[in-house]
């Protein structure tokens, strides 16, 4: 029983770090992403707004299973060898890139709420575009998005499961591989949903202080 639960303990860990790694890389592609939703060349616009639409109408699942297999093919067409990816790196890829689309709408969002006085006030100050982006208005934008922003965060972490499908032994293969053994599915999958609900509590707790921090100028530095 010890072992068993030591097993789901590990598993949980490589959970945890598989949403934070697909989180933080998800996060610089979604700045990117909703710099190049928002720039003045059309092809660029028309490019990006393309690419988040079919990522937001295609199923969680299938986009896990396209990375999964299609990196492979693409390899094999560019080099004639088959070269196996790490599982792990394609969950990363593929929660990273349907994370990326959804937070991008979040900032750009953000970005709106933001008055233009700030961009027109950086300008009359001398700052350069990337300047008032990264030291005026990027601070100002987690105010707004750090709300939506935590919910994609706990959207990310239970998507984890999904990349059990493709060989990552996360939280969710685990409690399946437990549970065929032991002939008691019940009392495992409790244990993993026991312990997602754990990791939800955390991260939301975090996040209330995060927020609390990021609005504290609002109330008077309190």
């Amino acid at each position: 029983m010890t072992d068993l639960l030591e097993l789901l303990l590990s598993a949980s860990v490589l959970t945890v770090g598989l949403a934070i790694t697909s989180a933080l890389v998800g996060m610089l592609m979604a700045i990117s992403l909703a710099l190049l939703e928002s720039t003045p060349v059309v092809w660029v616009r028309r490019l990006t707004r393309a690419y988040i639409l079919v990522m937001r109408g295609l199923p969680e699942l299938l986009v896990v299973l396209l990375v999964y297999f299609g990196a492979s093919h693409i390899l094999f067409m560019l080099t004639g060898q088959f070269i196996e990816i790490s599982p792990f790196l394609c969950g990363v890829m593929a929660l990273s890139n349907i994370f990326a689309v959804y937070v991008s709408q979040v900032l750009r969002g953000a970005l709106l709420a933001i008055p233009k006085g700030q961009w027109e006030a950086g300008l009359a100050l001398g700052m350069g575009r990337c300047s008032i982006f990264f030291h005026l208005l990027l601070p100002q934008v987690w105010r707004h998005a750090l709300p939506a922003l935590g919910n994609q965060w706990l959207v990310l972490l239970k998507d984890t499961a999904l990349v059990s499908l493709i060989g990552v032994n996360d939280l969710m293969k685990q409690s399946q591989m437990i549970a065929a053994s032991t002939w008691e599915p019940f009392t495992w999958f409790s244990c993993a949903a026991l312990i997602y609900l754990v990791v939800t509590l955390i991260s939301q707790y975090g996040l209330n202080r995060a927020y609390w921090y990021v609005t504290r100028y609002e109330r008077g530095g309190q």
